[in-house]
């Protein structure tokens, strides 16, 4: 059984501090993952005032008191510039690769409404800044905050992506918007994040593993992808996913990044289900989910 690693990496706090953290216990654990790299500038500033109290769930990021400020009142660093060696390290250490986003931030605040335009230059530009560092462009994309858009979604089939991670779900899929396929394959995050179940009646620090892991143990759909952030699971709960590491590979769950999901699949045979944004208890916004099978109850009917 195949458990996949998807790692956010959007500050540059999360950059510096959480990815080498998250390198180390991974190659302790013999584990796989696939990391998202932001590639422009940390405007966390002006995110953190754009949520609402509590907003994040049971644990939030702390990235210091200049950080809290990037993007409002002090200058935005730019991740690709000040952390490309970061980047090139998690490569050159075996781990697969993919681009979130230019600006983060920016993104998860307009990416739902915003229209083609702005969605393509937004895309591409995130996708050179990415080729700068890297010395070629990516081949997997997850957006932020899982916000999207069907402009987007085109996109990654006109990118040449392998495959995207954009949205939460319970199993790999070709997308399907408005009734148009996407012949991109996204492989959602299906597990549910740390935070949330932080947010949980009775669950705190000390039995966070322990929960997970009572979810993880029952048998699980196909393709389970577990997110994390390095800002916050790689500065603050690296004790917690160390228990859960010991726990799934106990479980008989083998920890890889998600290109290892996309080879065991035949990509352009995946269900295709319809995909869009709708509302998920305990997010703040609404963000991209899995929805039924394409016209599979129109199948259904003609069978019949």
């Amino acid at each position: 059984m195949k458990l996949a690693l998807k790692i956010d990496v959007s500050t540059l706090r999360g950059l510096s501090e959480g990815v080498p953290a998250l390198v180390e216990l991974l190659r302790r654990h013999g584990a796989g993952a696939t990391f998202f790299f932001a590639v422009g500038p940390d405007r966390s500033g002006r995110l953190s005032r754009s949520l609402p109290p509590g907003a994040a769930g049971g644990v939030r990021e702390r990235r210091g008191f200049p950080a809290c400020f990037y993007g409002t009142l002090l200058p935005s660093p730019d991740m690709g510039r000040r952390g490309g060696d970061f980047m090139r390290s998690v490569r050159d250490a075996g781990f697969e690769t993919g681009v979130a986003a230019w600006d983060p931030a920016g993104w998860r605040r307009h990416a739902a409404r915003e229209g083609a335009a702005w969605t393509e230059a937004a895309m591409q530009h995130a996708v050179d800044a990415y080729a700068r560092v890297f010395g070629e462009p990516p081949l997997a994309h997850a957006a932020p905050g899982w916000q999207t858009n069907v402009h987007a979604l085109r996109m990654t089939q006109r990118l040449g992506f392998a495959y995207c991670s954009d949205g939460r779900g319970r199993s790999p899929h070709l997308p399907v918007a408005n009734a148009e396929l996407i012949r991109c394959p996204q492989f959602p995050t299906t597990l549910p994040l740390l935070d949330e179940c932080l947010a949980q009646p009775g669950v705190d620090e000390d039995n966070l593993a322990s929960h997970v892991l009572g979810i993880t143990g029952s048998e699980l759909p196909a393709g389970p992808v577990f997110a994390l952030r390095a800002g916050i699971e790689g500065v603050r709960l690296v004790r917690v996913l160390d228990q859960l590491f010991t726990g799934w590979k106990a479980q008989g769950y083998e920890l890889v990044g998600l290109g290892a999901l996309c080879a065991s699949v035949e990509p352009l045979a995946l269900p295709r289900c319809e995909t869009a944004l709708a509302r998920l208890p305990g997010r703040p916004q609404p963000l991209l989910l899995q929805g039924e099978e394409f016209l599979a109850g129109v199948e259904l009917r003609r069978a019949a």
